[in-house]
């Protein structure tokens, strides 16, 4: 110890001339009272299909629906402008959440049915967000959608289906068995039966009814007391519980909302709130589900002392809009009235463009994090299980220890920090039909067109963009290596084309080689921290994602 480490002290306390004694009991006090301080409350908030754009501190004038809640909280935190999912989609981007590790970098999940009823899509014994903080002396809980999977009694063992599963037995494998002390879920999302609550991996109420909502229809089994219209209250009531019970020890709870998913299903108190129907009234209730969360830690004391995280698991659907059925491209209706839910940013949920990935990211730690500020650094939500980690232990250092998300590193910046966090310089994003890479201002799009089907309303479709490049490129395809050119890609400089208008692969080719080499190494070495850090085991994993078979070319015969 020196005496930059508290300046002023030894200056004052000379000038007082405390005696020897008095002045070193002072001095072991103050020592002692920093060492035993209680690490943060965590609380991470994850919404469903929200928008880069749907909240009105990172869409602005683009805008058109009130997030007061959100807007507050960013004011009293940080807010990160270029944030990504790792995902287009819902299940591999909350993998990556749960465990800082790349979805392409796990094998093949246990098989399950659909929607709601997939398998585990990561086993038991799988480093988790809960089971970190859990050794660290947290209790942990989990209220909202799952979606990473289950194992349901079924009758004679037989695959989890509709039909199948024993609603009056538990979940043999659940949330509990993946760190968490307390849950409270549902297993899928909002549209995706069963439409029933899980608790503690016990069916919550008589799943013996068949419901379904006007989004896409989808009957199934569900709770007689589920109601979509209840599910945010449920999900707020839940969560405050949990925080109003677990004050004797610091706590994590990941709340994950399944708004503004479809259905959109607002309560009775936000139907016709906004002027954009029930998807401007959804994200308006989403917003207030936040403030009831936010309330609750005010009224308990502890805002201080929380760690609070809000963000979404990938961009906007483009079905989703003034009205609860599902339509391609209904999205656009909003945008005609002024409201652009990705931001003004290409594509939608499903898609290799930045719609798709960007999302909002809020960091609130009134005792850490300065007020006020934005960050514009690349950050991934892969890389929360490493700044959640840093954030209860100080001394953690990602690329030192591997274990802690191979693929997360920390973006947490305290006001007391000398040194900025390492940079993230890169990051890998998975599209439906096609890989993406950012690398600083570049990106890179590894795949023609959307990198999505194009039934919702992505453009160009997926199949009619490889159909286009095979004839424009004039010559027949021997290995995925011919696929390394245009116009099977796509490079756009996002800090001068935001909106990736300009395809530069044709006049930039040793950037998009540079690009090509950067990410096959970071797949191959199975992690993100560089240096000497061990390798996972990492499967082979094509970068070309997708080739429709009619090429006659698979994508695995080589990188």
């Amino acid at each position: 110890m020196n005496n930059e480490s508290y300046p002023g002290f030894f200056v004052n306390a000379a000038k007082r001339s405390l005696p020897v004694a008095c002045f070193m009991l002072i001095l072991f006090d103050n020592l002692n009272s920093r060492a035993t301080e209680r690490s943060p409350n965590i609380v991470l908030i994850v919404a469903d299909d929200l928008g880069y754009g749907d909240v009105q501190c990172f869409g602005q004038d683009r805008c058109k629906i009130p997030t007061p809640h959100l807007d507050r909280l960013a004011q009293q935190g940080m807010r990160y402008t270029h944030a990504y999912a790792t995902a287009s989609v819902c299940v591999p981007s909350r993998m990556s959440i749960m465990t800082g590790r790349y979805a392409f970098r796990f094998n093949a999940p246990q098989k399950g049915g659909s929607w709601g009823f997939i398998g585990l899509q990561f086993q038991p014994g799988q480093e988790t967000l809960a089971t970190l903080l859990g050794q660290r002396g947290y209790r942990t809980g989990y209220v909202g959608k799952w979606h990473l999977g289950t194992l349901m009694s079924t009758f004679d063992n037989q695959i989890q289906e509709i039909g199948t599963v024993d609603y009056t037995k538990p979940l043999k494998i659940g949330p509990n068995h993946f760190g968490f002390d307390d849950s409270y879920i549902l297993p899928g999302s909002l549209d995706m039966y069963p439409y029933a609550f899980v608790q503690n991996h016990k069916w919550v109420g008589d799943v013996s009814a068949v419901k379904g909502w006007s989004a896409f229809a989808r009957m199934g089994p569900a709770a007689h007391e589920f109601e979509d219209t209840k599910v945010l209250e449920t999900i707020a009531q839940q969560a405050n519980q949990f925080i109003a019970t677990n004050q004797s020890q610091p706590f994590f709870l990941y709340v994950a909302l399944t708004a503004p998913h479809t259905p959109a299903s607002p309560t009775a108190d936000f139907r016709g709130k906004s002027d954009l129907g029930v998807y401007g009234d959804f994200v308006m209730n989403t917003d207030h589900t936040v403030g009831q969360i936010l309330t609750a830690l005010d009224q308990s004391g502890i805002s201080q002392d929380t760690f609070v995280l809000f963000t979404s698991d990938h961009g906007p659907a483009s079905y989703a809009g003034r009205q609860r059925r599902s339509r391609a491209s209904q999205m656009k209706e909003l945008e005609k009235l002024g409201h652009y839910a990705a931001g003004g940013l290409r594509g939608y949920k499903f898609s290799a463009y930045e719609g798709a990935f960007r999302v909002p990211l809020i960091a609130r730690w009134p005792k850490k994090i300065p007020a006020g500020k934005t960050s514009t650094s690349i950050v991934g939500l892969v890389d929360l299980m490493a700044t959640i980690s840093e954030a209860t232990d100080p001394s953690h250092k990602t690329p030192d220890n591997h274990r802690i998300g191979p693929d997360s590193l920390s973006f947490l910046t305290t006001a007391d920090q000398k040194i900025a966090p390492p940079r993230r310089e890169s990051i890998l994003l998975q599209g439906t039909r096609g890989f993406a890479f950012r690398s600083d201002a570049w990106k890179l799009i590894l795949c023609p067109g959307s990198g999505a089907s194009g039934r919702w309303g992505n453009a160009p479709a997926s199949d009619e963009a490889w159909r286009d490049a095979i004839m424009e490129y004039g010559a027949p395809l021997e290995s995925s290596s011919d696929l390394e050119q245009p116009p099977f890609l796509q490079l756009y400089n996002l800090e001068i084309d935001p909106t990736e208008s300009m395809d530069l692969a044709r006049s930039h080719p040793d950037r998009v080689a540079e690009l090509i080499a950067e990410m096959k190494q970071l797949i191959n070495q199975g992690h993100s921290h560089g240096g000497s850090s061990p390798a996972m085991q990492a499967r082979k994993v094509p970068i070309f994602r997708y080739v429709p078979k009619t090429l006659g070319l698979s994508p695995t015969r080589s990188h």
